[in-house]
């Protein structure tokens, strides 16, 4: 485990308390229930922006605390134990750096504080297909007198149906599968020609499929320099992949903590189930898993902070370890539990359904992999 500091524990602490009293499963399961299209509760969301963690990577100067990004791991492991549904991955860690390292200062000023305080939502609006494919944006915006003309669609937009802003990552030269020609745009979710359409998915969060029909958006919309946006969409989507893995690695934690408190209650054929010698290695072999996970995510968020050169591997290492541990452990905890785990009654089914998006979402592990090997020289 990383050496946190006094205050990185203190915090941990804080998010492990605020989680299990005021946003646990059952909260969750509620807001699944009530139809939310936006997929999270707007009082819990507005509590997270009270405490300052959606300010946590942003700078003093924009109303942030700048911490670090091991710090915002912390926090997302808590609120990956619960459930706890928000917009404080996708607008406090994605889009916040995607602005610090590529916004001009006019959109630092505007943007960066609204995220800090969770007065604004802005998310990262990347993949057009079934899968995860950043070299293969087709997506246009094409050179007009004033700016530029966005025609496309992005699916699978986290929290695109509550968004107030999007990054787009387009194309304005090339081909798909070219390394040059992409860029990223900042969007306003209201800018006429935008439509976004809710996806109703497994783990009932707020994704949304966004059109952009003809949006006219101004050059100062750039982040970064046209056709030169590449570097900056994989190194925010870097940062993106290392605070999933360790929201992955606290609902993994969780899943695990509860397929052993099972094991250490449930009583058959006279004995425990957790006195079995087969089920016993299992609890031990999900244990070894779990901390090797850990340290692979805890390394690439040290790394980030760090600016280590393999930072890349690391995160795509980290998003692998986390998915294959996430997906195992889900797996088990459903079997574990027989029957119950399979109705709805009972959270071990929320926790599948989310480990499975969560698999998916900026790479799963086959795409890690091949990333990974690729980046050593494979």
């Amino acid at each position: 485990m990383a050496a946190l500091t006094e205050e990185q524990a203190l915090l941990q602490e804080q998010a492990r308390s605020w989680a299990r009293e005021e946003a646990p499963v059952a909260k969750f399961r509620e807001m699944r229930d009530s139809g939310n299209e936006f997929g999270f509760d707007k009082a819990t969301w507005a509590s997270i922006g009270e405490m300052g963690w959606a300010g946590i990577v942003i700078p003093e100067a924009f109303g942030g605390v700048d911490v670090g990004y091991l710090t915002f791991g912390v926090v997302l492991e808590e609120l990956g134990r619960q459930l706890t549904a928000s917009p404080l991955l996708a607008s406090g860690l994605v889009a916040a750096t995607a602005l610090i390292a590529g916004g001009s200062d006019a959109q630092k000023k505007q943007w960066l504080p609204k995220i800090a305080d969770s007065t604004a939502i802005v998310t990262l609006a990347v993949d057009e297909g079934p899968h995860h494919a950043p070299a293969s944006i087709a997506f246009a915006a094409k050179k007009t007198d004033s700016g530029f003309k966005l025609s496309g669609q992005k699916v699978h937009v986290l929290e695109g149906m509550s968004a107030d802003a999007f990054i787009v990552a387009a194309r304005t030269s090339g081909t798909p599968g070219d390394g040059v020609g992409i860029s990223l745009f900042l969007v306003e979710a209201n800018a006429a020609g935008v439509r976004r359409q809710r996806l109703r998915t497994a783990d009932s969060r707020g994704y949304a499929q966004v059109t952009f029909e003809g949006v006219e958006v101004p050059s100062e919309a750039l982040l970064g320099a046209a056709d030169h946006g590449d570097a900056l969409l994989q190194a925010t989507l870097d940062r993106a992949r290392a605070g999933l893995a360790a929201e992955m690695l606290g609902t993994a934690s969780q899943s695990f903590d509860m397929t052993l408190d099972y094991l250490k209650n449930r009583v058959q054929f006279g004995q425990l189930i957790g006195s079995f010698q087969a089920l016993g290695h299992r609890a031990s072999g999900l244990y070894t898993e779990m901390e090797m996970t850990r340290s692979c995510v805890e390394a690439a968020l040290q790394a980030i902070d760090s600016g280590a050169e393999d930072t890349p591997q690391l995160c795509s290492l980290a998003k692998c370890k986390a998915g294959a541990f996430l997906h195992h452990v889900s797996n088990e905890l459903i079997q574990i539990h027989g029957g119950i785990g399979m109705t709805d009654e009972f959270d071990a089914g929320l926790y599948l359904k989310r480990a499975r998006a969560l698999e998916a979402t900026w790479g799963n592990q086959a795409f890690h992999r091949d990333r990974y090997a690729t980046l050593l020289g494979f």
